[in-house]
Parts: C-alpha cells; sequence; structure tokens
C-alpha cells in the first residue's frame, strides 16, 4: 500500500462537506499540509522535469501515477482531467511543458473501468435543462478506451503547437491488476 494510500485510511476524513472533529475534509487537508510543512525540506529543484516527460493520465483516484510509473518527486509533468483525454487545454499545457520547461516525451494513460465510458455526451443537454446554460466544453465520452488512447496520440502528434512528437506512446492502466497495456496507433 501506498505511504498516502495508509496515510488516508490512518486518518479517515469526514464526508464532503460534513462538519465532524475535524471540520469538513478540506479542513482535514489544510492540517495534513501544517504536519507536512513542519517537515518540509526545499528539494530546490527547477520546474523542469528530470526526465524530460509528460504524463497525461484520467483523473481517478484509483491512479496513483508516481508509484504505478516509479516516479519520484520532480521527474514528470502531471497533466490530469477526466479520462485523461487531449483536450484543448492539455493541448496548452503540453505546448508550455514543451517549449518553455524542455519535456520531449508524452505518455498518456487511460484505464479500465472509467466513468467517462458509462456516460455520454447528452450529459451536457442534461446541464443545460438544470442549470438554464449548456457548457461549453464538450464531455468526450467514449465506449472503447484503447480508440479513445489512439485518438489522444493522434492530437498530441499533429498539434502545430508541440515541438516534440516522435516520443509519445498512449496505454491503458487496468485498474484491478496495476498493469499498463500499450495501444499502438492505428497505421
Amino acid at each position: 500500500m501506498s505511504t498516502s494510500a495508509q496515510s488516508s485510511a490512518e486518518h479517515p476524513a469526514p464526508a464532503a462537506g460534513q462538519a465532524g472533529t475535524g471540520g469538513t475534509v478540506i479542513d482535514h487537508l489544510v492540517e495534513a499540509n501544517i504536519r507536512y510543512a513542519a517537515e518540509f525540506d526545499d528539494p530546490g529543484m527547477d520546474a523542469r522535469p528530470v526526465l524530460k516527460v509528460a504524463v497525461v493520465a484520467c483523473m481517478d483516484a484509483r491512479l496513483d501515477l508516481h508509484d504505478a510509473l516509479g516516479l519520484a518527486l520532480g521527474d514528470c509533468h502531471t497533466i490530469r482531467n477526466a479520462g485523461g483525454v487531449v483536450t484543448d487545454d492539455v493541448i496548452r499545457s503540453l505546448t508550455i511543458s514543451q517549449r518553455a520547461l524542455g519535456t520531449r516525451s508524452v505518455i498518456l494513460i487511460h484505464h479500465t473501468n472509467c466513468g467517462l465510458e458509462s456516460i455520454t455526451e447528452e450529459f451536457r443537454q442534461e446541464l443545460e435543462a438544470e442549470v438554464g446554460q449548456r457548457p461549453v466544453w464538450a464531455v468526450e465520452a467514449y465506449k472503447d478506451a484503447d480508440q479513445d488512447v489512439r485518438q489522444s496520440m493522434q492530437r498530441v502528434r499533429t498539434s502545430p503547437f508541440l515541438l516534440h512528437t516522435d516520443d509519445v506512446r498512449g496505454f491503458v492502466f487496468d485498474v484491478t491488476s496495476g498493469l499498463l497495456r500499450e495501444i499502438h496507433p492505428v497505421i
């Protein structure tokens, strides 16, 4: 079990928005930060990732990317969103990562049993009906993680803003085994 998983299990936070003995979940996180900062020693790192790699992955709480990939603090840039899909904002972050901070490689990680496989683009219409305004963003829902990884690789490889598109690889992380399965682009 990772250190963060052990820490959460040993010191469970109250439910979202629920005031308990320690207050809300955010209060719990702020208290954890105070403990962290008390022992913090500035590693003197630069913002440039040591391994010159950017990881684009889903925000799913089951993915501990640093442990799963053997990464240490300062090794990579990590860009996460729902599904790990390559959106305009991901291209923005990758462009800054490459052009201003020296990354050269991109690893894309989707995963099995993703929540985006169970919703559709109709989610936007449902939001519009509820709040009176349709979001300007696409849900980027998909039914086939492998195909969506291929699409994400293609979006990175064809972006005119990215300098380094020769080392772009995509994977699906199995949430039950912890293993990555490489997805090869259709050629």
